[in-house]
C-alpha cells in the first residue's frame, strides 16, 4: 500500500486542487467552469471562521485527492450536521481503505462538534460509489436534487 496523508489544505495545494475538481467533475458526467473558481476557493479557504474545510490525500508526497466539506444546520433535526461536498480520490488509489478513513474522520468530527451526522449525495449512475458508502454504513434517501441558476447564461 502507498504512503498517504490526509491533512488540511494549503495555499501550495490549490493549482492541484483545481485538477482534481475537474477531474472529479468529468468523473461524475457535469460540466465544469474553472473561470475565477481557484481564486474563490482561495479567498474562501484561507478565510477565518470559513464553514468550508478542505482534506487533501497526500498519497506518495503528491497530491492525490481531496475532501469538502461545510458545517450546515437541518431544520428536520433542529441541529447542526456536516454536509461532505466532494470525496475524490484518483481512481488509481481507490479501494485501499482511504475513502473509508475519511468518513470515519469526518464521523469523528461531527461526535466531537456534538453534530447530529454527516451528509452527502452521488450521482445515482455512480454505483462504485453507492456501495462503498454502503458498505461504511451510510443510509441512503432516495431524492431529486434541484439548481436553480441566478445567472442567466446557464
Amino acid at each position: 500500500m502507498s504512503n498517504y496523508l490526509i491533512r488540511e489544505i494549503q495555499e501550495n495545494d490549490l493549482d492541484e486542487l483545481m485538477l482534481l475538481i475537474e477531474e472529479h467533475t468529468a468523473y461524475e458526467q457535469a460540466v465544469y467552469n474553472g473561470v475565477g473558481k481557484k481564486e474563490r476557493l482561495q479567498k474562501e479557504l484561507f478565510r477565518e471562521n470559513s464553514q468550508l474545510k478542505c482534506w487533501v490525500i497526500e498519497i506518495d508526497n503528491k497530491v492525490n485527492g481531496f475532501c469538502s466539506f461545510t458545517y450546515d444546520y437541518s431544520t428536520w433535526d433542529a441541529a447542526f450536521f456536516i454536509y461532505m461536498d466532494c470525496l475524490y480520490i484518483r481512481s488509481s488509489f481507490r479501494g485501499i481503505g482511504i475513502g473509508s478513513v475519511i468518513l470515519a474522520r469526518l464521523k469523528v468530527l461531527a461526535a466531537e462538534k456534538q453534530y447530529v451526522n454527516v451528509q452527502w449525495q452521488t450521482p445515482d449512475f455512480n454505483a462504485p460509489a453507492i456501495a462503498f458508502y454502503k458498505k461504511n454504513g451510510a443510509l441512503s434517501k432516495d431524492k431529486v436534487r434541484f439548481t436553480l441558476s441566478v445567472d442567466s447564461k446557464e
